[in-house]
């Protein structure tokens, strides 16, 4: 159990600076302390080859990615309702976005075969997966709070 005087690690969006953050001020738009722009800003942060195991490593908070690619319809189709997902789960979750045709190697690493492809991450491991698109954010917050 976690008291308000306990702190979490936090990575930025923006930067990927680890940041620690009290628990009690999570919900007060904390800001990162290195470039000073806001941990939770309500929309999915894009990773990278550099950044993804930063922030599934790293964050204390469970991170939900969407593995996508630009070509993939139903991904463009998913693509509004997860944005506005991101705004009903953060700051408990964070959500994050991986192009797999910028990161074939992150991709392959977890086997994503079909997509778009959500995965849950907790503590660093991956804990709950669904292939497909979801239709609403509403689905979205719904199925990853069922997995928490």
């Amino acid at each position: 159990m976690t008291t308000s005087t306990e702190s979490l690690h936090i990575v930025c969006p923006h930067c990927h600076t680890t940041n620690r953050v009290r628990v009690a001020d999570m919900r007060s738009s904390p800001d990162c302390g290195q470039c000073h722009q806001s941990l939770f800003d309500g929309h999915p942060v894009a990773l990278d080859d550099a950044s993804f195991d930063k922030h599934i490593g790293r964050s204390q908070r469970p991170v939900l990615v969407d593995f996508w690619a630009p070509w993939c319809g139903p991904c463009r189709m998913m693509a509004p309702a997860y944005e506005q997902a991101a705004a009903l789960l953060e700051p408990q979750v964070r959500l994050a976005k991986l192009n797999t045709e910028e990161a074939q190697g992150i991709a392959a690493r977890f086997n994503i075969r079909s997509i778009p492809t959500l995965a849950l991450f907790v503590g660093g491991k991956e804990v709950a997966r669904q292939a497909g698109a979801f239709r609403s954010a509403a689905d979205i917050a719904q199925w990853a709070r069922s997995h928490l």
